[in-house]
């Protein structure tokens, strides 16, 4: 085993190891040509072979075809994938309609290959490598003799990070077509022990909470119906061993690069072992592959740590960071907005924003976002949904010319799309009904009074696109926020026959990928930011295209501490927006002061979502300090290494903190909610400091050891009054 060589195959033992400082990742090929999986953790200097799969007769449990040895059967081992009818009873990774409408397969070793660095899937966001020698491929195929149907198992091993990426794809080498009904994209068979499953549920304003469960005998499925990621369930698990928390344990994230229906599938056998599969979601899905054509499944990224639940989401952060996010604007700090949303709603025209944007020239804000209402003859939200020109009522002398007074003020503008959606009322659906998802001959379901385009047609994605590239050539525009105010319903798609209405769903997300590819291509000086009725979208997938997303259009300041903290489990902090709305605030009705309603939203890529015109003066100076505040801070809030110290839902306090690379640089938000009359004697111990340099609090001057604030820590005062926020910044001296 060399340096440079991170995956070798071992003929003696029949295992491929995949390998570098941090991990070690062995699959063997066992009897029958079945891919065996035998570790996955901390790495291995060298796999000897000890692990075969332990051979013992399981009653009930079949044997290999044609065999006469008892103790060996695929519904006991652990495996790499597995498929319908093979005799392995558990949920199977792969379910095939054969052309004879059986639904068996079973798939041997055939060969392998190893390549340097990572190719790309066709027509899918996936990680990606910026030099050939940062990682090594491995591809194994598989080969169902009958059908002469090709599994090709692609596994990715980063050199530098503790990361293996897994993708399947499926070729028909036979003379008959096939149906996919299931196709999972990676698998993975894991010895007994006690574990957790760690999932990210929640709905709309009230995204990703942390859920913790032991994963006991049976099925649990994470998933999402909806057609896109969706607020009730993120397509990201972990699994932990029991005793792991933030700071220490094993833990294994793995994260679904895909926009779309996912489904994690998370069992225990009777021999206590356990089966994770993550995949496209089953559910209304049925895929054909004719003779000669292939499938490509999306990407799962595994992330393995040693370090607890923050070891896995720093090493899964800076993956998407540097390996996801294409865009120019990946390392560059972010922009400090402020969108008229909760400002005006759709009540307002050039006059009335105009004074909005003066004040935030004087508050140092630097960008101003137009959100929903500027085009068609949209006054509310019924109508004009997929006519993308400018409302001349609005903005008499046209979109440029608001375009030109907020660049003249020195600030940058950014406007709102939602190019998904068509309204009954729109031009767009007048001359083409027919481009709208409409089941034959039933009545569509309306939600918010809109509805759903077909963008898995080249048509309907070449009248958005050309629509939307009218207003681009013809408007300076800085950045664009991208909305979907609705989930997926009345599934069936025009232009496809009977016999393909199972794909309708797919095909959505791969036309929705090509629209984002088209336009951030042509545009790639615009700044894009996701946003799917808040945090309904908010996937690796979607950070392939836009490096931000809006996080949730929950604003509320002690409702956002949870959802930020869940979210940044699995995203990195400059991968979300937050924002300081008005108070009381209008989705909770809860009165939070503008001090910690800022310290929340400055915890990610930080604006206002409030009319600027109608605060004091007092609070006028607030903003500006507070402006002032992030631009100091921002590149580390956005860049630095995040940790989670306390959990805001399961106490009374909350608590992250960042840390410079070079770690002479720390910032920790601390927050108590509720007042107590009789509090506790509080103490916060920090983490990721340099045990052996010494740190100054820049705002009171006093010293204290790195070692100190880790292992002995601070007292932090009580406060005596609710909703209360503290930052603490620290430079080593």
């Amino acid at each position: 085993m060399t340096q440079d060589n991170l995956i070798v195959f071992d003929n003696q033992t029949k295992s491929f190891h995949l390998h570098n400082d941090e991990i070690s990742y062995v699959l063997g090929i066992e009897e029958g040509g079945i891919l065996a999986h035998l570790y996955y953790g901390q790495r291995i200097k060298q796999y000897h072979g000890q692990l075969k799969n332990p051979r013992l007769d399981r009653g009930f449990s079949d044997n290999l075809p044609g065999s006469l040895d008892r103790t060996y059967s695929l519904d006991a081992i652990l495996r790499e994938y597995s498929y319908e009818g093979d005799g392995d009873f558990r949920s199977p990774a792969l379910v095939i309609r054969q052309a004879d409408g059986s639904r068996s397969a079973f798939f041997k070793y055939q060969d392998y290959t190893i390549s340097d660095g990572k190719p790309k899937l066709a027509g899918l966001p996936a990680t990606y490598v910026m030099d050939e020698s940062e990682a090594q491929t491995l591809t194994i195929n598989l080969v169902d003799e009958v059908s002469q149907l090709t599994l090709a198992m692609n596994y990715t091993i980063y050199r530098d990070r503790p990361v293996v990426t897994r993708s399947i794809k499926i070729s028909n080498y036979g003379d008959q077509a096939v149906h996919l009904e299931k196709v999972a994209s990676m698998m993975i068979d894991l010895p007994a022990g006690e574990k957790d499953v760690i999932s990210l549920p929640g709905g709309q304003v009230n995204e990703r909470n942390i859920n913790r469960e032991p994963i006991t005998f049976g099925t649990k499925v994470f998933q999402s119906r909806r057609g896109t990621t969706s607020h009730h369930m993120n397509n990201f698990i972990a699994i932990a061993d029991t005793h792991a928390d933030e700071f220490q344990g094993e833990v294994f994230g793995l994260s679904f690069v895909y926009s779309g229906n996912h489904k994690e599938e998370v069992s225990k056998d009777p021999y206590g072992t356990y089966r994770i599969a993550v995949g496209i979601n089953d559910d209304q899905f049925d895929w054909e592959i004719a003779p000669k054509d292939s499938f490509q499944t999306p990407e799962v990224i595994m992330t393995y740590s040693n370090t607890g639940l923050n070891g896995m989401s720093q090493s899964l952060h800076d993956l998407l960071r540097q390996r996801v996010v294409r865009s120019k604007y990946k390392n560059t700090e972010r922009p400090i907005v402020v969108n008229n949303w909760e400002a005006t709603f759709m009540d307002f025209d050039e006059a009335r924003l105009q004074p909005i944007v003066d004040e935030a020239k004087e508050m140092g804000i630097e960008m101003f976002v137009l959100d929903d209402g500027w085009f068609g003859h949209r006054d509310d939200d019924n109508t004009s949904l997929g006519d993308w020109q400018v409302l001349a009522k609005k903005f008499p002398q046209g979109l440029q010319h608001f375009a030109d007074y907020i660049h003249e003020r020195g600030l940058q503008f950014g406007i709102w799309f939602e190019p998904e959606m068509i309204s009954i009322d729109s031009d767009l659906y007048k001359n083409h009904p027919e481009y709208m998802l409409k089941v034959p001959n039933r009545t569509p379901s309306p939600s918010r009074n809109q509805y759903v385009l077909d963008i898995g047609r080249p048509e309907v994605r070449e009248n958005i696109h050309d629509q939307m590239k009218a207003i681009l050539d013809n408007t300076d525009i800085d950045y664009v926020k991208w909305d979907m105010n609705r989930n997926l319903s009345d599934v069936y798609a025009n232009d496809l026959p009977a016999s393909h209405q199972g794909e309708v769903m797919h095909r959505y997300v791969l036309g929705l990928y090509q629209l984002l590819e088209d336009l951030t291509t042509e545009y790639p000086d615009i700044l894009w930011e996701g946003c799917s009725g808040g945090g309904g979208r908010i996937d690796a997938g979607f950070m392939y295209y836009m490096p931000q997303s809006w996080t949730s259009d929950n604003t509320d300041a002690v409702a956002r501490m949870k959802i930020q903290y869940g979210t940044s489990l699995a995203y990195p902090t400059s991968s979300f927006t937050s924002h300081v709305s008005e108070a009381p605030n209008q989705q909770t009705g809860r009165y939070t002061s503008l001090e910690t309603r800022g310290a929340v939203a400055m915890s990610s890529v930080f604006g206002y979502e409030l009319d600027l015109t109608q605060m004091t003066d007092e609070e006028k100076q607030a903003v500006k300090e507070q402006v002032a505040q992030y631009k100091q801070i921002r590149q580390l809030v956005q860049y630095g290494r995040y940790s989670r110290l306390i959990d805001p839902s399961e106490g009374n306090r909350g608590a992250w903190m960042f840390v410079s690379e070079d770690k002479n640089e720390a910032l920790v938000f601390s927050f108590s909610i509720l007042s107590q009359a009789q509090p506790e004697n509080n103490m916060l111990k920090l983490v990721g400091l340099d045990a052996d340099k010494v740190y100054q609090d820049v705002a009171t001057g006093d010293e204290f050891g790195g070692d100190e604030l880790m292992r002995a820590g601070i007292y932090e005062l009580a406060v005596f009054s609710d909703f209360n926020a503290t930052i603490y910044h620290y430079k080593a001296r």
